[in-house]
């Protein structure tokens, strides 16, 4: 468990990386976000898309599932805000995503010394290295109780 001293300003991790296929894009979509360019492959082509894409809500989904992955180890005790969302480039049926953290700031909390904030910037990318999607998130984390 790494708790808030842990924590170093700068550090950055890589995810492995996962590939996100048709079938998983249209089944997200038909449940979540059912826009014609999300659960029809021939509208699709038809659209400023040019073909079949992940919903941005699908490409985030991903994007925590990667940064448990590669940060579940913090001990947070709560997620606090998500800033600066922004999807930039299509998630495509085929793509090998990959995410990228690091930790911009870790500060005490001014109220309660058994925790504190965190802030991480996260890139979602593929195997192109085209951004997909960048958002940064604050949390509440452990201090160490030792």
């Amino acid at each position: 468990m790494r708790y808030l001293e842990d924590l170093v300003v700068g550090e950055e991790r890589l995810s492995k990386s996962v590939r996100v296929s048709a079938k998983e894009i249209i089944e997200f979509a038909k449940k979540f976000d059912p826009q014609p360019f999300h659960i029809d492959p021939e509208a699709a082509k038809h659209t400023l898309f040019g073909g079949l894409i992940a919903s941005g809500t699908h490409t985030l989904a991903y994007w925590r599932k990667m940064d448990d992955e590669i940060n579940g180890d913090i001990a947070y005790i709560c997620g606090l805000e998500y800033e600066r969302v922004k999807l930039i480039t299509p998630l495509r049926p085929g793509d090998d995503m990959f995410l990228k953290s690091r930790i911009i700031e870790a500060r005490p909390s001014k109220s309660n010394p058994d925790r504190g904030i965190v802030k991480i910037a996260y890139r979602v990318f593929n195997q192109k290295d085209e951004t997909l999607a960048t958002l940064t998130c604050a949390s509440l984390v452990k201090t160490n109780p030792t």
